[in-house]
């Protein structure tokens, strides 16, 4: 699409950039978890973002009207941010090896209520007792899918929510680049950190010396690298192309519209996950998981509702915390 598009600041193309944002998304963690039984993460990671790169290059700079700007007045600030999201995927994706997509997606789902918890200590919001409160509904509903004393509690079922934390920590640091940096400029930073952190791991344990645990995660991880076949290279190239579009697709909606409009539209990613679970490998939530992903995401989607309550009756005299409440954050070109 012309950048004209992306540039339209009303509510249909934003609700269209998210949607199709979170469909890729959603096509990339679903490919991830198809390769996860016969390739480690890094090497997916790093075939994934020379792809992305050269997406970003090539494509998304180009539609922005200009070419890519790779000079940014804080260098240490996007290292820190790429840092953050390589551990916020390497928890999720090492999670849902072992775990259902919809499952994962909504342990997942939580990082807007660690951001509306972050935002106190870190940027000083004001939060109220109604959002407090929509916070312990949330993790409520992680205790519900973790299912403590119960058998049925999973290791594995932290690393979604160590992925959201470290997912919210990025995007507290990514607040600060916001007004300085461009979209492409951030998405360039944090697919060169991903390619550089891909190929240390790799180089450190990528001959799988480390393999051998028999536990879906961590196999996920210490696994050695195999030359990949032709079918799967170009899932790991859709998963880079996913990557790429979708990010910056999120990253557009949030610039052109309102968070409080646009966050809503994340949870979409939900039942398509759930759908894409059920019908590749027969995935079925119990009573209890399900419950669980209705507290997570109602609490979520009080938030994104008391963002718009605040906004429409006026500024708070602290730093609004919609954009960051809602899981991405708004990026100026």
């Amino acid at each position: 699409m012309p950048a004209r598009f992306f540039d339209r600041s009303t509510p249909l193309t934003a609700i269209t950039c998210i949607l199709g944002g979170m469909g890729v998304i959603v096509v990339n963690d679903v490919a991830t978890k198809w390769l996860s039984p016969n390739y480690p993460i890094h090497e997916i990671v790093l075939l994934r973002s020379f792809v992305a790169i050269a997406l970003t290059v090539f494509v998304i700079a180009p539609l922005e009207g200009a070419r890519l700007r790779v000079r940014t007045a804080h260098p240490w600030l996007n290292i820190a941010r790429g840092g953050c999201l390589a551990v916020a995927n390497l928890g999720y994706f090492l999670g849902l090896a072992a775990m259902s997509v919809g499952d994962a997606m909504s342990l997942f789902f939580v990082a807007p209520l660690v951001i509306t918890a972050l935002s106190v200590p870190i940027l000083g919001e004001r939060v109220g007792w109604r959002r407090w409160s929509a916070v312990l509904a949330g993790m409520l509903g992680v205790v519900f899918m973790l299912r403590p004393g119960s058998g049925g509690l999973k290791l594995a079922a932290f690393l979604p929510i160590l992925g959201a934390s470290a997912y919210a920590l990025m995007q507290t640091i990514a607040r600060r680049l916001g007004p300085t940096d461009r979209a492409s400029t951030m998405a360039f930073y944090l697919q060169v950190t991903f390619l550089v952190i891909a190929a240390t791991i790799g180089l450190s344990i990528g001959n799988g010396r480390y393999g051998g645990t028999g536990d879906p995660s961590l196999e996920f991880l210490l696994r050695a690298w195999r030359w990949p076949g032709l079918w799967d290279l170009g899932i790991m190239m859709l998963c880079g192309s996913c990557i790429g579009i979708g990010g910056y697709l999120i990253t557009q909606a949030y610039r052109i519209g309102p968070a409080s409009m646009v966050a809503p539209f994340e949870y979409t990613a939900l039942p398509w996950g759930l759908f894409l679970g059920w019908w590749l490998w027969a995935d079925v939530p119990g009573p209890r998981a399900l419950a669980g992903m209705a507290l997570i995401a109602g609490a979520g989607l009080y938030v994104a509702y008391g963002e718009r309550v605040e906004a429409r009756d006026g500024p708070r005299p602290t730093p609004p915390v919609s954009r960051l409440a809602a899981g991405t954050v708004e990026e100026n070109s």
